[in-house]
């Protein structure tokens, strides 16, 4: 199996200038699908549902890129959810349950900072599961996806990623900043010294999840602008990809409205 992280050239970059103007110019394409698949624009035909997923290391940039995704959208037209450890209700249930409630419906986009692929990462490295239930897990999400996909949902998925000096030097730059210090804890620290299991980890969930109707995007994030960019410019691109495959005709960018 060939490690893709490995294929990530960890040294693309965008100036703040340009990497502004092209944000801004995919926030407003974003703002635009959004209202067309919610009913909101040209047609009162809601479209398909939304998911949009982040996993990465710590410190990889995923909140600054969800913030970037969100800030032209109306609050009422998105749902973020932070998915953390597992609480003991729902660890008596089976993992994909507690996302059950906040999956959206036609019309609707839920973004996950964090997803059910916890299961495959977070839970294996630290040995809560066995490798049959790991294997057994990534099956079940594919067939989750799978349905989710089937009955009408869009699914995005993205890994970003950083290199472990890129990743120490944010860590040392939450740890010396009294308004970034909350960001950066023990469990951080300890994830970190597991990197090369969670390596491991990364390639055989990419591997064993990838598929079509729920691709991998892997963001080069060594540089946080670039990264920004290649995440919002690729959900674009792939949001209006999906719309299309199922028969759907998507308003026409208006390009005058961009750069106000």
């Amino acid at each position: 199996m060939a490690n893709r992280l490995d294929t990530l050239d960890l040294t693309q970059s965008l100036t703040h200038d340009e990497s502004e103007k092209r944000i801004l110019r995919a926030q407003h394409r974003l703002t635009q699908l959004r209202l067309f698949c919610g009913g909101l624009l040209g047609s009162t035909t809601k479209g398909p549902g939304l998911i949009v997923l982040f996993e990465g290391f710590d410190a990889a940039g995923k909140g600054g890129a969800i913030r970037r995704l969100t800030n032209g959208l109306d609050p009422r037209h998105v749902r973020v959810v932070p998915v953390g450890p597992p609480t003991d209700e729902e660890l008596r249930h089976h993992f994909l349950w507690r996302f059950q409630e906040s999956l959206p419906g036609r019309g609707d986009m839920t973004i996950y900072d964090r997803s059910w692929y916890g299961r495959l990462l977070v839970e294996r490295v630290d040995g809560l599961i066995d490798k049959d239930a790991v294997r057994q897990s990534a099956k079940e999400i594919v067939d989750f996806e799978d349905m989710l996909v089937f009955d009408g949902v869009t699914i995005v998925k993205f890994w970003l990623h950083i290199s472990d000096a890129e990743q120490l030097r944010r860590f040392n730059d939450r740890a010396n900043n009294p308004l970034k210090q909350w960001k950066l804890t023990p469990e951080d620290w300890r994830n970190r010294a597991q990197r090369p299991a969670y390596l491991k980890a990364i390639n055989d969930m990419l591997d064993w999840t990838d598929r079509a109707h729920a691709h991998w995007d892997l963001i080069a994030a060594e540089d946080k602008h670039f990264a920004r960019v290649k995440v919002l410019e690729t959900l674009v691109e792939r949001w209006e990809h999906d719309i299309e495959r199922r028969g759907l005709a998507a308003p026409a960018p208006h390009e005058g409205d961009y750069l106000r």
